[in-house]
C-alpha cells in the first residue's frame, strides 16, 4: 500500500503503517537492534570500566592479564559491530524491494484500465484509481468527499452493500454487476469483487474493491438477445418469442380460469405480386409498412403485456405483433370477454390496411389479410397448437374469397386431424406401393382413332378401393408429396407407352401426356427426373407431352418459361392445359413455347345449345390455328359437343364420350379393339346422342 504515497490521492500514513505488514516488520525490527546495540555499549562501557578502574588504583604490573581482557572485550565489540551492520544491510535491502514494489503498484494502479479503490470500515473513500476519472468523469477530490454508494443506482445498492459486508466477514465477495452513475448523467455496469485488508490483530478495517467496466459488453448481450427473439426486418417479435409470451398466457389462464385470450394470425393476400412486380426489396418495405400499421392499429386495451415475476426466457415487453416469417403475422389478445372483441380488432386491422394504399418507391399499392382467429376456448393446451389453429383459420379465410376472417371452430380442427391422417396415409401408400396408373384416351376426332393418352394417378388402399382424386391430390401437393408421386407416375407411364408403341407402331407414335404441378415447377430438378424418365424407359421425347395449367404457365414472366424452353430443348411437346379459364396475355402466349391448347371442360359442356360457349371455343381454335398450335377439347361427353367441335375444326378430344379413365388393362383392350374408332367420321355426324348409361360403359 505504499505505493499509494506521493499520489495526488494518497492514503492517509496511519493507514499505511497498519495495512503493510512487511514494513511494520523492519521497523519493529529496527527498535530491537538499535535498542540491544544502546544495552551492549553500555554492559561494555561498564565492563571496561571495572577493568580499568582497579588497574588504575593497582601498583602491581597485571599488564599480561589486562591486555587479554582488553583483547577480548574489543573482539567482542567488533563481531557485534559486524552483526549490527549485517542487520542494518538486510533493512535496506528490504526497504529497495518494498520501494520497487509500491513503484510498481503505482504504474500498475495509475495505467490499470479497471476501477480500484480503497473504502474504509465507514464506506468511505481513502484511495480512488486515475482510471475513475477516466471512466466516470470524477474528479479524486469530488470521489474523496463522496460515499461509495451514492453513485451506485438505487435499486443496485443493497446488492453492493450486502457484497460488501460479505468480503468483511469472509475475506472476500462473490462477482456483482451494478449500476453507476456516469457524471454525464448516464449509467455504467460494472463488474466488482472486493478484498478485505486486515490489521495485524485480524480485523478487517479497509476492503479493495476492484470494478470493471462492461457496458459495452451488456450491451452486446443484451442486442445479441434482442436479435435472437426479433425479427430482424420489422424489429417485431418472432416466432420463438411469440411461443414463449403464448405459453405464458396458457400458464396464467391455468392458474386463473376467467382470464381468456384469442390469436390472431394475419397472412397478408396476394403478396407474391409485391415482389415479382416491385421486386423484393420493395416486398420487404411492404411488409415494414404493413407491421407498422398493424402495431398501430391496435389500441392500448386490445392487449396488455405483463412481465412475469421470476419468470424464464426472454423477458417481456409491450410488443404485442410477432412476425413469424415471410408475409405471416400474429397477435395475441388478452382479456378478451367473448369471440367478438378479436374479431373487432381483426376487423380494424383490415380497414386499417385498406383505408389508405401504401406507397413502396413512389408507387401506390394496396394490401389487404385474411385473418384467422383461434381462441383459448379451443381444446388446445398448447402454443403450438392454437397457433395452428389460427393458421388453419386463416387458410379457410382465404378460401372463402380472402380479406376477411374466420374463428376457429371443433369442425375446422376434425377436418384438419383428418387431412393430416390422410397426409400420414398417402407416405405409406407410396412407400408401400398403393399407386396406380390410369389412362385417358385422346381422339382425333377426324377418325376417331386414339392417338395417345393422358397419363393420372390413382390410389388404391387396401380393403377400400381407389380413392378420388380430389381427396388427395390437393394434399400432395400442399404436403410436397406429389413431387415423389409424379416422379413414380412419369417413370411408370414412360415404360408403358413404350412398349405400347412397340405393339401398336402408327405414324405418328402414340404419345403419352403428363401434368405438370404449380410445386413441381418450383422444384429445381424437375427436367433431370424427366431426362432419366426417358433414358431409363427409352421413350422418344417428341412421344412426351408435358400439360401446363394456364394460371401456372402464365403467371411469372421468367421461370415456367426457362423450364418448359429447358424441356422443348429436349424435344419434349408442351401443351397449356384448362386454356380459358385464366388470364392469359396475347402478347406472351404468342412467344410460348407450346404445341397444344387444351380448352377447358368449363367451355366444352353445352356448347351446343349455349351459344356464348360455342363462341368461346369457336375462338380458341381459330386463335390456336393462327398460332400453328392443335387443339384438344377436354370433358368431351355427348354426341352434339363432337359434332360442334368438328364443325370448327378442332383436331383432338378427350372424355367420357370416349372412355373416362381406366387402369392399364382396359386401355390395351381399347387399343387391340379399337372402341373408340367403332364409328367413321360421317357416322358421327349422324349418329344420335347416347344415354349417360352408355356413355359411362366406354
Amino acid at each position: 500500500m505504499s505505493s499509494f504515497i506521493g499520489l495526488e490521492n494518497r492514503a492517509p500514513r496511519d493507514m499505511m503503517d497498519t495495512t503493510s505488514p512487511p514494513m511494520k516488520q523492519v521497523e519493529r525490527r529496527e527498535w530491537w537492534l538499535w535498542s540491544l546495540v544502546v544495552i551492549i555499549n553500555l554492559l561494555l562501557t561498564a565492563g571496561i570500566a571495572s577493568f580499568a578502574l582497579p588497574l588504575l588504583r593497582s601498583e602491581t604490573d597485571n599488564s599480561l592479564n589486562i591486555q587479554q581482557s582488553l583483547r577480548a572485550l574489543l573482539g567482542l565489540v567488533l563481531l557485534f559491530d559486524i552483526y549490527s551492520l549485517y542487520q542494518q544491510f538486510q533493512i535496506h535491502r528490504i526497504r529497495r524491494q518494498l520501494m520497487s514494489r509500491d513503484d510498481m503498484f503505482r504504474v500498475i494502479s495509475e495505467n490499470a484500465a479497471d476501477l480500484i479503490a480503497v473504502v474504509d470500515a465507514n464506506g468511505k473513500r481513502i484511495y480512488n484509481s486515475p482510471s475513475y476519472e477516466r471512466l466516470l468523469g470524477y474528479t479524486a477530490e469530488e470521489l474523496r468527499t463522496t460515499s461509495t454508494l451514492e453513485q451506485v443506482h438505487p435499486d443496485d445498492r443493497a446488492r453492493v452493500a450486502h457484497a460488501a459486508e460479505q468480503a468483511r466477514k469472509s475475506g472476500y465477495s462473490e462477482r456483482i454487476e451494478y449500476r453507476i452513475l456516469h457524471k454525464d448523467e448516464s449509467w455504467r455496469v460494472l463488474e466488482s469483487t472486493a478484498s478485505a485488508v486486515r490489521d495485524a490483530s485480524g480485523k478487517s478495517n479497509s476492503l479493495v474493491i476492484v470494478n470493471r467496466d462492461i457496458t459495452d459488453r451488456k450491451r452486446a448481450e443484451e442486442r445479441l438477445q434482442h436479435d435472437a427473439f426479433h425479427d430482424a426486418l420489422t424489429d417485431l417479435p418472432n416466432r420463438a418469442l411469440f411461443l414463449d409470451r403464448l405459453g405464458r398466457a396458457f400458464s396464467r389462464a391455468k392458474r386463473h380460469p376467467e382470464y381468456k385470450f384469442a390469436v390472431l394470425f394475419v397472412d397478408i393476400d396476394d403478396f407474391k405480386k409485391f415482389n415479382d412486380s416491385l421486386g423484393h426489396a420493395a416486398g420487404d418495405d411492404v411488409l415494414v409498412q404493413i407491421a407498422q400499421r398493424l402495431t398501430s392499429s391496435l389500441r392500448k386495451d386490445d392487449t396488455v403485456w405483463r412481465q412475469p415475476q421470476g419468470g424464464e426466457g426472454p423477458p417481456a415487453s409491450q410488443d404485442n405483433v410477432a412476425r413469424l416469417g415471410g408475409d405471416e403475422f400474429t397477435i395475441l389478445i388478452e382479456d378478451i370477454h367473448d369471440a367478438s372483441d378479436p374479431i373487432r380488432v381483426a376487423t380494424r386491422i383490415q380497414k386499417v390496411l385498406a383505408a389508405t394504399p401504401l406507397s413502396i418507391e413512389g408507387q401506390e399499392v394496396f394490401a389487404s389479410a385474411s385473418v384467422g382467429i383461434a381462441l383459448s376456448t379451443s381444446p388446445h393446451d398448447s402454443a403450438a397448437g392454437l397457433l395452428r389453429d389460427a393458421d388453419l383459420a386463416m387458410y379457410r379465410a382465404k378460401a372463402l374469397g380472402k380479406a376477411r376472417c374466420e374463428v376457429f371452430d371443433t369442425a375446422m380442427h376434425a377436418t384438419a386431424v383428418t387431412r393430416l391422417k390422410l397426409e400420414t396415409e398417402l407416405r405409406k401408400a407410396i412407400e408401400h406401393g398403393e399407386l396406380r396408373v390410369h389412362y385417358q384416351p385422346i381422339v382425333r376426332l377426324s377418325d376417331t382413332k386414339i392417338v395417345g393418352f393422358e397419363a393420372l394417378v390413382r390410389w388404391e388402399r387396401p380393403h377400400v378401393g381407389l380413392v378420388l382424386p380430389a381427396e388427395f391430390i390437393v394434399v400432395a401437393e400442399e404436403s410436397g408429396l406429389i413431387l415423389p408421386m409424379n416422379r413414380w407416375l412419369r417413370l411408370e407411364a414412360c415404360h408403358k407407352m413404350r412398349s405400347w408403341q412397340a405393339e401398336f407402331p402408327s405414324n405418328p407414335p402414340l404419345t403419352l401426356s403428363l401434368n405438370v404441378t404449380a410445386k413441381e415447377f418450383a422444384h429445381p430438378g424437375l427436367i433431370n427426373d424427366i431426362v432419366q424418365a426417358l433414358e431409363q424407359t427409352g421413350l422418344e421425347p417428341s412421344s412426351l407431352q408435358l400439360e401446363i395449367v394456364e394460371t401456372v404457365a402464365m403467371r411469372d414472366a421468367e421461370k415456367p418459361e426457362n423450364v418448359l424452353r429447358q424441356a422443348k430443348s429436349l424435344g419434349v411437346r408442351l401443351s397449356i392445359d384448362d386454356f380459358g379459364t385464366g388470364y392469359s396475355s396475347l402478347s406472351r402466349l404468342r412467344h410460348f413455347p407450346a404445341d397444344t391448347l387444351k380448352i377447358d371442360r368449363s367451355f366444352i359442356s353445352r356448347m351446343d345449345i349455349d351459344a356464348d360457349n360455342r363462341a368461346v371455343v369457336r375462338t380458341i381454335v381459330a386463335l390456336a390455328h393462327n398460332l400453328g398450335l392443335t387443339v384438344v377439347a377436354e370433358g368431351t361427353e355427348t354426341l352434339e359437343e363432337v359434332n360442334e367441335l368438328l364443325a370448327i375444326d378442332c383436331e383432338y378430344a378427350q372424355g367420357y364420350f370416349f372412355s373416362r379413365p381406366v387402369d392399364e388393362q382396359t386401355a390395351l383392350h381399347l387399343l387391340r379393339t379399337g372402341l373408340c374408332t367403332q364409328m367413321s367420321s360421317s357416322r358421327v355426324a349422324a349418329a344420335k346422342p347416347l344415354s349417360l348409361s352408355a356413355r359411362n360403359s366406354f
